[in-house]
């Protein structure tokens, strides 16, 4: 069995697992549609161990996660090329953080708890309070997803 490269190191501390989370931007929802993968990069909203996103409400993801809602988000952060030898292609590596999200979308109903989902969401994007009109937030899906399970990886850090 090959060793593990020594240049991988788990994070399991929530504090930095949260920490990579709060860097990022955009992360990378995987599904399965019956027996296919589908990955799809979003925005995102994350507290108290729960992912907030929001959709239409109709398209492929509703259906699929109508279907099965186990899903599995992917985060990364803090990138940086480099290589240990310039001339040398196999040297050059790419250093991140990332994180592993695994637990099962629900589609939240409650009004009330739609807009709570919703300032989740915004805080990740800004400071700013916001409103939210009643047919805006009627016409959108807001996905809330409990963390089953959360893991963290460094590489070259």
């Amino acid at each position: 069995m090959k060793k593990r490269d020594k240049a991988i190191k788990d994070i399991v501390e929530l504090d930095k697992l949260e920490e990579i989370l709060g860097k990022c931007k955009i992360c990378r929802v995987g599904m399965v549609d019956v027996d296919t993968p589908y990955v799809l990069a979003m925005n995102f909203g994350y507290d108290n161990q729960t992912i907030w996103l929001h959709c239409a409400k109709e398209g492929k993801k509703v259906d699929i996660l109508k279907r099965n809602n186990k899903v599995c988000i992917e985060f990364d952060t803090d990138h940086k090329l480099f290589s240990r030898h310039e001339h040398v292609a196999c040297s050059w590596r790419f250093g991140y953080k990332s994180v592993l999200i695994h637990g099962n979308a629900l589609f939240v109903e409650d009004y009330d708890e739609k807009i709570k989902g919703l300032n989740v969401f915004m805080k990740n994007y800004s400071d700013k309070e916001f409103e939210y009109s009643k047919p805006s937030v009627d016409n959108i899906h807001l996905i809330k997803i409990p963390i089953d399970s959360i893991t963290g990886r460094s590489f070259e850090y």
